[in-house]
């Protein structure tokens, strides 16, 4: 069993390099996400906070259940850097997660950006008056009538 001051050692540090990646990720994900949203460029730094908060609570709850591990060894200092060496590699691959999010937000809003670029304002579009049909004449079904078939109807209905 490891000792109190093992512990906190390795609480310490690990909460350190959680925090220091955070912000690594914060400050290149919002310049990153800025590039994307263009004229709403104010919308990316809050995306940003919200992945970087899903990062930090993910990461330090990992953190938190690896400290309680105990690893074999008498040396204190082995058992610290052993911890530390899993808390890194799973740092690692939250950083790679996280800036898979990212990646997958900018592309949505590329995507939707590009969209909006190509589809026309409504109303710029012309509008189009619906002919007039008479609901009595066309009956509700799935099969399409002919010209003929509406003005047998019509002269049928009429008598």
């Amino acid at each position: 069993m490891g000792s109190t001051g093992e512990y906190l050692a390795f609480l310490a540090i690990g909460v350190v390099l959680v925090v220091i990646d955070g912000q690594l990720i914060m400050r290149s994900g919002r310049q990153y996400l800025r590039q994307a949203y263009g004229p709403e460029a104010s919308a990316a730094a809050p995306i940003t906070r919200l992945v970087v908060v899903l990062f930090h609570l993910i990461v330090l709850g990992v953190l938190a259940l690896i400290s309680a591990i105990n690893f074999g060894g008498s040396d204190p200092l082995v058992r610290v850097v052993s911890k530390l060496g899993i808390i890194l590699l799973l740092i690692a691959a939250a950083h790679g997660l996280t800036i898979a999010v990212l990646t997958r937000i900018r592309e949505r809003q590329r995507q939707l950006r590009l969209l909006q670029e190509v589809t026309p304002d409504e109303d710029a579009a012309p509008e189009i008056e619906p002919e007039p049909v008479s609901r009595r004449l066309i009956p509700r079904s799935p099969h399409r009538y002919s010209e003929d078939d509406i003005e047998h109807v019509q002269r049928v209905s009429d008598d």
